[in-house]
């Protein structure tokens, strides 16, 4: 009879083996913070245009220990404090969150500040993509020139040579290959009007 799988598994196998810990740690949860809504919209505003999920956004900024210590140190509780701030529940996970928790304890700086100034990270980020923004934009419109012209020498083969002919057959192909990528680098453009929107 043949051995199953998991009999022929060897217990030297030389990969490393995930403990309960680290299983656990990358388990999904809540937790609430109160933020200006300025770093809720950036964080929102980032995900959608990178195409990140904002929970892995939200790991990537938070999950280390070293960053969050570096901006307890410059946090201004008092200061932070007189922001008006709204309640926002976001999912994460569980490592993050114990990230957070202790930088906070060690810190005695406040759980939301330490989230807030750490979601402040992605502004020069989103000030770099509203500038490809802008640059996509211009592009656009040369490309919407250039597909105009296409189809104007596509109208003129098929009253010339007409519709059948290789010529009238290949430039159709092309032209029709360029409508989709126009489409296609249209609706990116536009999925970007949310950054240029917020930078304004």
């Amino acid at each position: 009879m043949a051995k199953n799988d998991s009999d022929n598994y060897r217990k030297d196998d030389p990969l490393p083996q995930p403990s309960p810990s680290e299983m656990r740690g990358r388990q999904s949860v809540r937790a609430t913070f109160k933020l200006t809504e300025r770093a809720i919209e950036a964080l929102s505003v980032c995900a959608v245009h990178l195409g990140i999920k904002q929970k892995s956004l939200f790991d990537h900024l938070i999950d280390d220990i070293r960053s969050l210590e570096s901006i307890a140190e410059s946090v201004n509780s008092r200061q932070f404090n007189q922001l008006s701030r709204v309640q926002k529940t976001y999912v994460l996970s569980r490592k993050t969150l114990v990230c957070l928790d202790k930088t906070s304890r060690r810190s005695s700086a406040p759980r939301d500040a330490l989230v807030e100034y750490s979601i402040q990270r992605l502004m020069p980020v989103i000030e770099k993509e509203a500038k490809r923004h802008h640059e996509r934009k211009a592009l656009l419109g040369r490309i919407a020139d250039h597909l105009a012209y296409g189809e104007d020498i596509l109208e003129s083969s098929r009253e010339v040579l007409g519709e059948d002919d290789p010529v009238t057959v290949r430039l159709s192909g092309a032209m029709a290959a360029c409508r989709n990528a126009y489409d296609t680098i249209r609706s990116f453009v536009k999925k970007g009007e949310a950054i240029e929107q917020f930078v304004e």
